[in-house]
C-alpha cells in the first residue's frame, strides 16, 4: 500500500491514519491488568479521533492554546489522546518519564515552564504540590485516573454537538516548537529538546521509505512513550501505517503479551530481545533438541536460497513462545549481538534497527529487507545529509548530520545549542564512517572514548559488545583507571546471569566464576590490539544503573569500580 508523501504536522497524520480505517482497531490494553480475568478494552479510529478532538477541545476552553502541558505516565490510551489532543489544538506538549524520582519531576517541570500536567495517581501528591507553589507557571492539574478525565472528554464532545468549532479553526505551524523532549541524562543535566511536528512528520514519510507495516500488524507498546524512539516508531508510525497497538502490562508479562495479543511487530532495545533469544536458546538445550534444531536449520536456509522459505514452519513450536505471530523486531539504542540477529533470521522472524537521537526526531539511519551490512546501522534515511567531521586515517570522525528532522534547539539554552548546531548541521557526538555503498558504522560516543596515555582511542562499546557475547553475561561496561603514572589500563565489569552460570558451569563459588570469565576476556584479547586488552575484571549480579531506554548511566557507574 502506498503511503501519503506530504505530511508535515499531526493533524494530518490522524487524516492519512484514519483514512479508509475508520472501523480498525487503534488500540486494544486490559482494563485491570490485575484481574485475573481481564476484560479487553479495544478502541476504533474514528473513536479515537473524535476523543482527540474532545480532549482538545476542552483544554483549548481552559485557556491553554499555546502553553504547555506535561503528559506524565504509563503508556495508555489517555496518554495517547492527550499527547495528540495537545500538539493538533495548538499547544506543546512535555512528556516525562514517568520513573524519575520526584525531586527530579519537580524541577523538569518548572524548567519545562508548563503550565497544566496530565498525570497518574501515582504523581497525585507531587502535582498537587507544585500547584500550590507560587515560583512555577502550573495552575491546572488533570489526572487520567480519575473521573475529571472522562468529565474532560464528556464536555468537549457536549462543546462540539453546541457547534463549538475551534478545535477544527486551529491552524498548526509545522515548523515551530510543538514537543518538547528532555534528554536522559546519562552524563549530565538534561537539556530541553524542541522539536516541531514537521521534524517527526518528515521522518516519518522519510523511515516509511526502508520499513513498511500493514493494518493486518498488531505493535506492542512496551518502551516508555515519553522517549523519541519508542513515541515515533510504535506510536505515529504505527498510527501512519494503520496498525493496532497493544500496551505490554510490564516487563516480566512480555512473552504473556505477545501471545495474547498475537503482536506481529516488537520494538525494544537490544537487551530485552537478547534475553528473549536466551530463554529459547536454553528451552532448546533443556529439551534436548539442539542437535536436531541445528539439522533443521540449515535445511530452511538452504531451501531459503531458492526462495523456499519453511522457517515458520518446522520452527512453529519455538515460535509459538513468542506468542506465533512475531514476523519483526526493532530495534535501537546500541547494538545488538550478531548471533542473537542470525537467530531471529534462522526462525523466520526478521530484525531491523534503526539509528538516531532525540535530537533527529529521532531516526537518522535504518536497514530495510532487502538493505543491511553487517555491522552498520543502515543506509542514511533519503531527506537527510551525513558527513564524518574529521576523520582519521580508518576514516572514523564525529557523524554530522542535516536535513528536516533536525531538532530547533535546546529550549532556554543558546551556548548549548551552539555547541552542536552549526549552519544546520547537527553534531551527534557519536563517532563513526561511511563505508563506500553509504553504510553507516558507529563505533561509540564522543564522550565515552577512552584515549589512552599512548594517544590510542578505544571505543568501550566495541570491546562490550564481544564481552556481551559470552552466554551468561547479561551486560558490562568497559572503563580505564591508572596503572601507573605512565600508563593506564583497561577495566571491565560485568554482570553475570546467576541461574544462567550455574546451570552452565555447576554450583561455584563468586571467585571461582570469576577465574572462568577471566579465561573467557584472555581469548577476547587475543582478537584485539594489545593496547585494548582488558587487564582488570570485576563480577556482580547486580545490573549496572541505566536510563529507562536501558542506556547505561556511566557516570553513576564510574563512581562505583575501582
Amino acid at each position: 500500500m502506498e503511503k501519503e508523501e506530504r505530511m508535515e504536522n499531526f493533524k494530518q497524520l490522524l487524516q492519512v491514519a484514519e483514512r479508509g480505517n475508520e472501523e480498525h482497531i487503534v488500540y486494544k490494553f486490559k482494563k485491570d491488568i490485575t484481574n485475573k480475568t481481564p476484560e479487553y478494552i479495544e478502541i476504533k479510529y474514528k473513536d479515537f479521533k473524535k476523543d482527540i478532538k474532545a480532549m482538545s477541545t476542552s483544554l483549548l476552553q481552559l485557556g491553554l492554546e499555546n502553553k504547555k502541558i506535561v503528559i506524565v505516565g504509563n503508556n495508555r490510551y489517555e496518554w495517547c489522546v492527550s499527547y495528540l489532543a495537545i500538539t493538533t489544538g495548538n499547544m506543546i506538549v512535555v512528556p516525562l518519564d514517568r520513573a524519575l524520582p520526584d525531586n527530579e519531576l519537580e524541577l523538569l517541570i518548572k524548567r519545562s515552564e508548563a503550565t497544566a500536567v496530565i498525570f497518574e495517581n501515582k504523581h497525585k501528591d507531587l502535582v498537587e504540590k507544585i500547584v500550590e507553589q507560587t515560583d512555577n507557571m502550573v495552575e491546572i492539574a488533570i489526572n487520567m485516573d480519575q473521573v475529571q478525565y472522562k468529565e474532560l472528554l464528556q464536555n468537549g464532545l457536549e462543546l462540539i454537538n453546541r457547534g463549538d468549532n475551534r478545535y477544527d479553526e486551529i491552524e498548526i505551524d509545522s515548523n515551530k516548537m510543538s514537543i518538547m523532549l528532555f534528554t536522559s541524562g546519562t552524563t549530565n543535566a538534561p537539556k530541553a529538546v524542541m522539536l516541531s511536528q514537521n521534524n517527526i512528520c518528515s521522518n516519518i514519510i522519510a523511515l516509511s521509505h526502508y520499513l513498511k507495516l500493514y493494518t493486518t500488524d498488531t505493535l506492542l507498546s512496551f518502551l516508555p512513550m515519553h522517549h523519541t524512539f519508542e513515541c515515533t516508531i510504535t506510536f505515529l508510525f504505527g498510527l501512519y501505517w494503520g496498525t493496532t497497538v497493544a500496551f505490554c502490562d510490564g516487563l516480566k508479562y512480555i512473552q504473556q503479551n505477545l501471545k495474547e495479543y498475537k503482536i506481529s511487530v516488537f520494538v525494544a532495545v537490544p537487551l530485552v530481545l537478547e534475553t528473549m533469544y536466551k530463554k529459547i536458546q536454553k528451552g532448546i538445550e533443556d529439551s534436548g533438541k539442539t542437535k536436531l534444531i541445528h539439522i533443521m536449520t540449515k535445511i530452511a536456509n538452504s531451501l531459503l536460497k531458492c526462495k523456499i522459505d519453511i522457517r515458520r514452519v518446522v520452527f512453529k513450536k519455538i515460535l509459538e513462545n513468542l506468542g506465533g505471530n512475531l514476523r519483526t523486531v526493532l530495534y535501537g539504542a546500541a547494538p545488538m549481538n550478531k548471533d542473537t540477529i542470525i537467530g531471529y533470521h534462522n526462525l523466520g522472524i526478521t530484525s531491523t534497527q534503526g539509528y538516531g537521537l532525540t535530537e533527529t526526531s529521532p531516526v537518522i539511519s535504518a536497514e530495510a529487507d532487502d538493505r543491511k551490512r553487517p555491522g552498520s546501522v543502515g543506509l542514511v534515511l533519503d531527506n537527510l545529509e551525513v558527513k564524518i567531521e574529521e576523520p582519521n586515517q580508518e576514516g572514523v570522525g564525529e557523524i554530522v548530520v542535516k536535513g528536516p528532522s533536525v531538532m530547533l534547539g535546546y529550549y532556554n539554552n543558546e551556548e548549548e545549542t551552539n555547541k552542536v548546531l552549526e549552519n544546520g548541521w547537527f553534531k551527534t557526538g557519536d563517532y563513526g564512517y561511511l563505508d563506500e555503498d553509504g553504510f553507516l558504522f558507529v563505533t561509540g560516543r564522543k564522550k565515552d572514548v577512552i584515549v589512552l596515555r599512548n594517544g590510542k582511542n578505544v571505543y568501550p562499546q566495541e570491546i562490550e559488545f564481544l564481552i556481551n557475547k559470552i552466554p551468561y553475561i547479561l551486560e558490562s561496561m568497559v572503563y580505564q583507571r591508572g596503572e601507573s603514572k605512565t600508563d593506564t589500563m583497561l577495566c571491565a565489569k560485568m554482570v553475570y546471569d546467576e541461574t544462567l552460570i550455574k546451570d552452565t558451569l555447576g554450583e561455584k563459588s563468586v571467585e571461582e566464576y570469576q577465574k572462568i570469565i577471566w579465561e573467557k576476556i584472555k581469548e577476547i584479547n587475543k582478537t584485539l590490539p594489545i593496547y585494548k586488552h582488558i587487564k582488570k575484571i570485576t563480577i556482580t549480579t547486580i545490573p549496572l544503573a541505566k536510563t529507562t531506554t536501558q542506556k547505561v548511566k556511566r557516570y553513576e557507574e564510574l563512581k562505583t569500580v575501582k
